[in-house]
């Protein structure tokens, strides 16, 4: 239970900062600035091109070294103290949100890009700055685009949260592997994680079915009520 919420938690914080950091990138792709889109393009093509294990390493041990060998991930880092956090939970949560940041930008600037261009046009002839249009007027419609794609988003990166086992996270698979050592039962062990992985994507999967449903019904989003 400890792994599933070590899980399920670095998903949940991973995606919200993700989904926020994207958006402002999408923002940034969609500029007239050609500094903002290329700055977007080189961040999504390098996060999008190399694999989410070698962003972890980079992260966890790369930025330390490259910061003259600053323990930037202790073991324990206090949290307004309240709790403690483990460095290398931080450090993974890090590297998901950049990682899902880049999806998510692409994502966003492809719902943004699905709104008509007249109700850009037709906010600012009443007067709206581009901020407030973007967040009143043109975010709302592309959200029907956005959602699907953000639901698989975040049922990959439920799976995807196995890799933070190689930094010594006790998440589900780093348990799993314990167990597979101690008792040798490696076909049921590694069955029974599965199943919890499938558990965890089938449980979102509904979530994301309910949520949907409902934004349909309030917003008549024919597409969201499917």
């Amino acid at each position: 239970m400890r792994g599933l919420r070590i899980t399920v938690s670095t998903t949940i914080v991973s995606m919200v900062i993700g989904i926020g950091l994207g958006t402002l990138l999408a923002v940034a792709g969609l500029s007239r600035r050609r500094s903002m889109r290329m700055l977007n393009g080189g961040y999504v093509a390098f996060f999008r091109g190399t694999p989410v294990l070698v962003q972890i390493m980079l992260v966890y041990f790369g930025l330390p070294y490259l910061f003259g060998g600053w323990d930037m991930f202790p073991p324990d880092i206090r949290i307004l103290g309240i709790f403690n956090l483990s460095g290398a939970i931080l450090a993974g949560v890090i590297t998901f949100a950049l990682h899902e940041a880049a999806y998510m930008s692409e994502i966003t600037r492809a719902g943004i890009d699905s709104v008509d261009p007249g109700q850009s046009e037709a906010a600012k002839s009443l007067g709206m700055e581009p901020a407030l249009a973007m967040r009143r007027i043109i975010l709302p419609q592309a959200i029907p685009v956005i959602i699907p794609p953000l639901g698989n988003q975040c049922n990959a990166m439920f799976k995807t949260t196995s890799l933070l086992s190689v930094i010594a996270v006790p998440e589900l698979f780093l348990f799993a592997d314990s167990l597979h050592a101690a008792t040798y039962r490696t076909f049921e062990v590694y069955l029974a994680i599965a199943v919890y992985y499938l558990l965890l994507t089938l449980a979102w999967t509904l979530i994301q079915y309910v949520i949907e449903w409902r934004l349909g019904r309030r917003y008549g989003w024919a597409s969201a009520a499917r």
